[in-house]
């Protein structure tokens, strides 16, 4: 059997073995963040968040014509094409290792030996099957997101480049260049991840095109690589959109045609140019001239997806993020700008002054015959700025964060050494090496981690190197030894991806150092370019993912590394097959057994249903505001994918600040009539009524609600307030709000029930709780206004109580979502706000637990998830209780034991699980309120145990919030235990809180 036939045949064995593990591991329905958007966007073709992922988009849907008009199943199918989309990057991995291998053993002519062939194969193994089973890329591969498939165009991409280079003295071997071109244009439409594989591009063609390659002209190989990444970055993608629009501009503003008028013209001038250029190229022999045009003209082909998001965007459908129908809007959204800018290379610090606020580009909106200004783009001028700005953020809460990593006072400008000094520790650090040693050392937990050391970072196995980082740990907590992400890999890939990539510069310097610039340009230069802020909402790893597809690479060669250097003295064959097995074992094989319980998500269905319980906790025709990405994604996916509770509709208020969002909310959307907003388009347009500022007129008493909307939505200048320069903008003079309740119409619209009529209150009065109104907040106070009680309105549990405008005292729990309900408010109590018999119905009836206490992983945003779910229990119980209700408050306790699983996750699970164990002491559970404070003072015990011993070895004071936390519900459980005449139990509590407080009392300042 020739070489060529043993290299394919194995590679599909490895396509057939991640394809196994990623179908068996992979999600069985939506999971969370952006995949319930982009499910529910590929189905029926909607456009995504900036910048777009239209290729993405068709290739999912594909994969949903297998679920066979089964919508429960269209999410498994779509995750299928992620599975699948992985294991062909797995294949193409293989060959690329054995291609390179085969480089280094091999001469050109030369026949395969056995034992190279053996090697060869082995390094293709045990590299493939390293990145198959590693912990970033399996995330990814379970799951419909762009990752999956970008990371399979950027495998194709470096392989292609070494099939030219194998046949680059042959006739048409440049075909593969173009290929290479078509494959980046069309990758532009799933990510742009793609593009930073041409610096190492550069690279391979320069070295085989120069006989004799020289510094400089490795230099300058590596500048042109750049260059070409920058054109087709800014070049190809932006301007050209932006020359396009700005062409229109001319076209419809001063030469009065129709909008696309100009596009149409600039692509045609842009189409002859390109034409003209090829065929000068041809006549003239212009061998490069003619490969640039050509790949140029592919990459536009490629390119050429995003006609779909303009296409669909025209047709409005429900999910058309930024409403990109013409060019201006379009070119918006492929420059992110909803997202804003960073510093890169100058930029200020996080206690730099604004000095000056110079208007920048203008801005251009679509209106109804031409472009509108919508205003200009503001840049800010700083006092003080400095080169490499790495802590820019004035955000409070990550001006608290540099301080505390970087040891500034209040008084500390930083500068430059100290801005590198954060790109290391933190950038670099924390949001980079820790991945990489995730995926080839080992992991502590799947905590979510900010740079404590005993969440969330690597750990190796090999307890005294861990105890020189995180402490000392021979007392490891169930946070750790519980989590299923506890991998130790005890530093053996990395060990074996170390030594072939020695071993590769040392055999072949301009491959390795090709490999080299991947795994830079795919890891530490997103880091450079990302400039990422602290305290992220989530971890970052994925976005490395083809810097750990280069390291595994190394991984591969260090098969080829152990047969020469510790199997030298061996027969050739027998050093191959033993060189193989030990990477096999020393990398895959550990990796995948320690990987597979934390990958597995098969039976795990916490994103739908959460998103079911979301719905289901509103009454019908309800308008329901959501916040984050998690209350709305997969909420999203729901109704446009499943059709469940269509009548409902979906505010995010996250977007509700942008004209567009507002236009579609006054649209008919799957079966919710449009929201009852007054204001029209020419009101709330970009660049109109964006933030309207307080300034207190002193009014007495409080003001009718409808007319402080008119007097926002106002034009007449006697009610707008003047400012210097002769400008006049809308305000509010008072934040006292009150709105006039029909007592009719909330009986008529089942608001409040008839019997209950003499608790509804004339009008609810409420003190606006900021100093400033925007669009989305003026489109909410407009609803409030003019929905006369017609329709139910709920606030998602998880939305920030700042969002609730000061309504808190007239929202009411039904479960994962509060109702303003118009009740005379008891201002002398403080308990929270229940409406028991429906929150009762949505628990007992409708709602449902995504298997948490069965599902073999659950991932953070689950486990999370699950004291939400603990909440709604412990609040059913509470009201229940408060009214007397013991029976049914048993019958909500039956429940909880049924579905809510019995292992903790984390400090904040084991609060919930506490105040559960309080209502049963209630229920006269006393058993079972016992065994819960009992289990729950145990884990305090271990976790803080643990952080009494880093501590102590670290000599400094290590979790004190968890440490805090910790005590202070050990105290609480003395003291319920006490109430309750446990007296054994609390005997035992105070004895573990004072062993814990003698512990940690010479970190407390006595009193």
């Amino acid at each position: 059997m020739n070489y060529s036939k043993i290299n394919n045949i194995t590679g599909w064995l490895c396509f057939a073995v991640a394809t196994l593990t990623y179908i068996l591991t992979l999600e069985p329905s939506v999971s969370f963040w952006d995949c319930g958007e982009f499910i529910a966007s590929a189905l029926k073709m909607q456009v995504v968040h900036q910048p777009g992922a239209p290729l993405f988009l068709m290739i999912q849907r594909f994969f949903s014509l297998f679920a066979f008009g089964d919508l429960s199943k269209v999410a498994y199918f779509m995750n299928v094409g992620s599975a699948i989309a992985s294991a062909a990057t797995i294949l193409f991995l293989f060959w690329t290792i054995t291609a390179l291998a085969k480089k280094v053993l091999v001469q050109q002519a030369e026949e395969v030996s056995k034992a190279n062939l053996i090697t060869i194969m082995g390094a293709g193994l045990v590299g493939a099957l390293a990145y198959t089973f590693s912990d970033s890329f399996w995330f990814s591969a379970v799951e419909s997101e762009v990752y999956a498939l970008s990371s399979l165009f950027t495998a194709i991409v470096f392989w292609a480049i070494l099939k030219w280079e194998a046949v680059a003295d042959e006739p048409r071997a440049d075909r593969w260049l173009l290929f290479i071109a078509y494959i980046m244009g069309l990758s532009i439409g799933i990510h742009l991840l793609n593009l930073l594989t041409i610096p190492a591009i550069a690279f391979v063609y320069y070295f085989k095109k120069t006989k004799n390659p020289t510094t400089s002209g490795t230099i300058k190989a590596g500048l042109v690589g750049i260059l070409i990444l920058a054109v087709i970055q800014y070049g190809i993608i932006q301007y050209l959109v932006s020359f396009g629009a700005y062409f229109d501009l001319f076209f419809v503003n001063t030469l009065g045609m129709g909008f696309g008028t100009g596009v149409i013209f600039f692509a045609i001038i842009l189409i002859g140019a390109l034409v003209w250029g090829i065929r000068y190229s041809i006549k003239h022999q212009k061998k490069i001239l003619n490969l640039a045009l050509l790949s140029t003209v592919l990459i536009i082909f490629g390119y050429g997806s995003f006609a779909m998001i303009i296409i669909r965007a025209k047709a409005d459908p429900n999910l058309n993020n930024s409403d990109p129908d013409n060019a201006f809007s379009f070119l918006g959204y492929l420059n992110r700008e909803q997202y804003g800018d960073r510093p890169l290379l100058f930029g200020p610090n996080y206690n730099s002054q604004p000095t000056e606020y110079k208007e920048g580009k203008t801005l251009y909106r679509k209106g109804a015959e031409k472009y509108e200004v919508a205003g200009t783009k503001t840049e800010t001028v700083y006092d003080r700025t400095t080169p490499f700005p790495r802590m820019y953020s004035d955000d409070a809460r990550h001006v608290g964060y540099y301080k505390d990593m970087m040891g500034f006072d209040d008084t500390h400008f930083p500068n430059l050494i100290d801005n590198i000094g954060f790109f290391f520790s933190y950038q670099i650090g924390q949001m980079y090496m820790r991945y990489f040693m995730w995926n080839f050392v080992g992991r502590q937990n799947d905590d979510q981690g900010q740079g404590s050391i005993y969440e969330g970072q690597w750990l190796s196995g090999v307890k005294p190197i861990d105890a020189i980082r995180l402490g000392d740990q021979s007392h490891l907590p169930p946070s750790i030894t519980d989590s299923n992400a506890y991998n130790r890999f005890f530093f053996l890939p990395l060990i074996i991806g170390l030594m072939g990539a020695i071993w590769h510069f040392k055999r072949n310097q301009k491959d390795a150092g090709i490999v080299a610039l991947l795994f830079f340009f795919t890891g530490i230069a997103i880091v450079l370019y990302l400039n990422q802020k602290p305290l992220e909402p989530r971890e970052r790893d994925y976005a490395y993912a083809g810097s750990f597809y280069a390291f595994a690479i190394w991984v591969g060669f260090g098969v080829l590394a152990i047969r020469e250097w510790i199997f030298k003295k061996l027969t050739p064959a027998t050093a191959a097959v033993l060189a193989t097995v030990i990477g096999l074992f020393a990398a895959p094989v550990i990796m995948a057994a320690q990987g597979w319980d934390d990958h597995d998500r098969s039976t795990k269905f916490v994103a739908r249903d959460i998103a079911i319980d979301y719905l289901q906790s509103c009454a019908p025709n309800a308008i329901l505001f959501t916040y984050g990405d998690n209350d709305t994604y997969p909420l999203w996916y729901a109704q446009e994918v499943e059709n469940i509770r269509p009548d409902i509709r979906l505010v995010n208020l996250s977007l509700f600040d942008t004209d567009w969002y507002i236009n579609g909310m006054k649209r008919v959307q799957n079966g919710s009539a449009p929201l009852p907003l007054s204001m029209n388009e020419s009101q709330y347009v970009q660049g109109v009524r964006d933030v309207m500022y307080y300034q207190d007129y002193k009014i007495a008493g409080s003001v009718e609600l409808k007319n402080i909307v008119d007097l926002l939505l106002s034009d007449n200048d006697e009610d707008k307030l003047p400012l210097e320069g002769g400008k006049r903008v809308n305000f509010i003079p008072t934040k006292n709000f009150k709105l006039t309740v029909n007592k009719a119409d909330v009986i008529k619209n089942n608001v409040v029930a008839a019997a209950d009529s003499a608790k509804i209150a004339p009008e609810l009065q409420w003190t606006f709780n900021k100093n400033y109104v925007t669009k989305g907040t003026l489109a909410m106070l407009d609803i409030l206004a003019h929905n006369n009680w017609k329709r139910p309105i709920y606030f998602a549990s998880t939305v920030p109580s700042d969002q609730y405008n000061g309504l808190d005292n007239y929202l009411y729990n039904e479960g994962l979502a509060l109702r303003l309900i118009p009740l005379k408010t008891d201002t002398a109590t403080k308990t929270e706000l229940i409406n028991t018999p429906a929150l009762y119905n949505n628990l007992m009836n409708k709602f449902v637990w995504g298997n948490v206490k069965n599902a073999r992983y659950l991932d953070t945003q689950s486990s999370d998830d699950i004291s939400i779910f603990t909440n709604v229990f412990n609040n059913a119980i509470t009201g229940l209780l408060r009214e007397g209700k013991t029976a049914e408050a048993k019958k909500v306790a039956d429940r909880y034991f049924e579905v809510m699983p019995d292992r903790f996750y984390g400090l904040r699970s084991m609060m919930g699980v506490y105040f559960m164990a309080e209502n049963l002491y209630y229920l006269n559970e006393t058993k079972k309120a016992n065994e819960l404070i009992e289990k729950s003072a145990a884990y305090i015990k271990k976790e803080l145990t643990y952080l009494a011993d880093v501590s102590q070895s670290k000599n400094k004071f290590v979790g004190g919030q968890n440490v805090q936390l910790g005590m202070s519900f050990l105290n609480q459980m003395a003291r319920t235990t006490a109430e309750h005449k446990q007296t054994k139990l609390t005997e035992s509590l105070n004895a573990e809180f004072a062993a814990l407080e003698s512990r940690f009392s010479r970190y407390f300042a006595p009193n």
